[in-house]
């Protein structure tokens, strides 16, 4: 078997929506399961709607109407479920009852995009001669703690196998969605539904897991800021990894993790140009010709430096610190030392003030914001002579001034901190050094 994940640009209209299903169609004998995002645009008019519950000023018309065309566009009118709209229609109601939008009540908001896109395209799938059936993931049993927002998946007792061995035709999963024990309806956070397609593909044991999007594969830049950015048609876990944790648009930062536990492949390819061959990601690969594989980056970084005397030669001082960090919910990217100060990157802000009080009965705080990341990406960058050289000399030519510098403890990536005004002019020149 197969996983077959599909994004939401792979989904923004009739035709995208027909060419996913001649790409099912081509590949029957892989017995797939497919994973669907929602349909393009949908999680984040999901979002304006939870917001404005509140005062009793949401529209569900814009949704209403995008799903009504696509149904009406693939002749699969018959296929809307009005009960969908009319639960979300409740839901609104009785956050405007309250007042208030909870973090539970977001993450049963945002679920509707998925679950209407599963109709969707299991509708589609029928249509086009295709035996499917649409499912939404907590109810072939894929569960979660009770994190709204950025839910944690529990792991699976075989329930998941199991429950999608009785279905007849492909199941056609809501990604991003799950439910906690309790019942309540939770979410993996933005773009989780890759990471939804890893976790069934490791419970099923699946041959591999396919990431359809709208690129071909995964690049050595972002094509938004270098038009000449390439394929890379193939490359390792760690590498993968590296490259989604340091802003690559490509894959969820999580999602690698239930495929390695497994050693299953996963294969990036593009939906509007299903013959390309993409990037297949393996447990193991060196390519002894390219020692850069890409360069990433991601913006809206926080660097915060922490300083004080009493780090010298004093146990469990940076313990202290992380502790501080973990109590209120912030996850540390970037990590650099000295014998009296640390400094660290943020890409969650949220309760970052109640931290710095927190740090500041330890140490003297200081907070940069407004910062992007870079972060040159390859095997054994670590260990090259003159490489180093190579990632500085552009960036001081084009007067980008590096403010943090981090090496990977598998030497798989150099990443750099920088002013976000200087991100794209450091990408263009690093890209340039190594693939120009």
């Amino acid at each position: 078997m197969i996983i077959m994940k599909f994004g939401g640009t792979s989904l923004r209209d009739a035709p995208a929506i027909k060419t996913v299903c001649e790409i099912v169609r081509a590949r029957l004998d892989a017995r797939p399961v497919v994973v669907v995002s929602a349909v393009s645009g949908v999680t984040d008019a999901l979002e304006v709607i939870g917001r404005t519950a509140v005062d009793r000023s949401a529209d569900l018309g814009w949704i209403r109407e995008r799903h009504e065309t696509l149904h009406e566009d693939l002749d699969v009118r018959e296929s809307l479920d009005p009960k969908l709209f009319q639960e979300l229609e409740d839901l609104c109601r009785g956050i405007s009852l309250v007042g208030e939008l909870s973090p539970r009540s977001r993450d049963y908001i945002l679920s509707f995009g998925e679950r209407l896109s599963a109709r969707l395209v299991a509708a589609a799938l029928n249509k086009a001669g295709i035996p499917a059936t649409a499912v939404d993931a907590f109810d072939i049993g894929v569960r979660t703690d009770s994190h709204f927002g950025r839910a944690q998946l529990l792991a699976d007792d075989g329930r998941i196998k199991r429950a999608l061995a009785k279905l007849e035709g492909i199941p056609v999963i809501t990604g991003f969605i799950a439910k906690d024990e309790k019942g309540n309806t939770s979410t993996l956070g933005r773009n989780g539904s890759d990471l939804s397609a890893a976790f069934l593909g490791n419970a099923i044991d699946a041959e591999e897991i396919q990431i359809w999007t709208d690129v071909d594969g995964v690049l050595t830049a972002d094509p938004r800021v270098v038009e000449t950015a390439r394929p890379i048609a193939r490359m390792s876990y760690d590498e993968a990894a590296e490259l989604a944790n340091s802003g690559g648009k490509v894959l969820h930062p999580s999602s690698l993790a239930p495929a390695i536990e497994k050693q299953i492949p996963v294969r990036v390819l593009n939906t509007h140009r299903p013959d390309a061959p993409g990037t297949l990601i393996v447990p193991e690969h060196r390519d002894p010709n390219a020692v850069v594989r890409c360069i990433a980056h991601k913006r809206h970084v926080t660097l915060v430096n922490i300083q004080t005397t009493r780090m010298l030669d004093q146990p469990g001082f940076l313990a202290t610190i992380f502790r501080v960090f973990a109590a209120h919910g912030i996850s540390v990217d970037m990590v650099s030392t000295s014998e009296v100060s640390v400094s660290v990157t943020l890409d969650n802000t949220e309760n970052l003030d109640a931290a710095i009080i927190e740090l500041g009965k330890h140490a003297e705080i200081d907070v940069h914001e407004d910062l992007g990341q870079l972060c040159v990406v390859g095997h054994d960058i670590g260990h090259r002579m003159g490489l180093p050289a190579r990632i500085f000399q552009p960036l001081m030519e084009h007067g980008v001034e590096v403010k943090m510098i981090s090496l990977g403890a598998l030497k798989v990536n150099v990443s750099l901190v920088v002013d976000e005004a200087n991100v794209e002019t450091a990408v263009r020149a690093l890209h340039e050094e190594f693939f120009g």
